[in-house]
């Protein structure tokens, strides 16, 4: 496996799900599974920093990586949102770069925005709410928290596609297929993966998987191919 995943962890922030860094001993293709999140992501390659607004993936797909990269995420929970790059731009690969100010800022709506790290990843975040630049839909954030009264299931549906990219089904359909890879990644049985995500049998994991994660459960198992990040919560 030529990417190593360095450090991650879950966020108590409302808009962020999860911060986390890798780096690459090697180049090589992988597959990017699917994702309902946005992602703001640093790059550092050959000596140069970038800055992506990453969209969520609807399916799985093989993606290049250089050798002797560094990446450090910050991942927003779904419904977390930049009025001014909706979802639905960023969706499939549809990625943005943001201009870079210097060796330790970026420009973000406007703004000069220092580079932030693992450990402050959260007051950086909060700063982008003070100054509007990023927000998260209240009715998004009550539909995930199972509140049943919050707007009829097709109101639903329309919310979530305007403001997450991605209809509430897709985010249920993808986050149970990344669950399952993260149960074989770590060693759980098909059977169990099955069940614990809860797919009716192993034909229909096996589709799913094919289309959100890229690869057979059994390979998976194997650990024969290198995939992007995956992580017990």
């Amino acid at each position: 496996m030529f990417i190593v995943f360095d450090q991650d962890r879950p966020s108590d922030s409302p808009l962020i799900e999860r911060v986390w860094s890798c780096h690459s001993e090697g180049g090589g293709t992988f597959s990017s599974v699917a994702s309902p999140h946005c992602e703001l992501v640093f790059t550092r390659l050959n000596g140069t920093v970038s800055v992506t607004l990453r969209g969520p993936e609807t399916r799985a797909r093989p993606v290049h990586c250089p050798s002797h990269g560094e990446w450090f995420a910050i991942r927003f929970k779904p419904g977390t949102f930049l009025p001014s790059l909706p979802a639905l731009r960023l969706i499939d690969g549809n990625d943005v770069s943001l201009p870079v100010a210097g060796k330790d800022s970026f420009w973000l709506q406007g703004a000069r925005w220092e580079f932030p790290n693992f450990e402050n990843a959260e007051t950086f975040v909060l700063r982008l709410k003070k100054a509007n630049v990023i927000a998260r839909d209240s009715i998004v954030a009550a539909a995930l928290e199972g509140d049943p009264q919050v707007l009829s299931l097709r109101s639903i549906q329309r919310r979530f596609l305007a403001v997450c990219g991605i209809t509430h089904t897709s985010l249920r359909q993808i986050e149970r297929a990344r669950l399952a890879a993260t149960l074989l990644a770590h060693g759980a049985s098909i059977g169990d993966a099955q069940h614990e995500a809860g797919f009716y049998d192993q034909a229909h994991l096996t589709r799913s998987m094919r289309r959100y994660v890229g690869v057979t459960p059994a390979t998976i198992a194997r650990e024969d191919q290198q995939l992007s990040f995956l992580y017990k919560k």
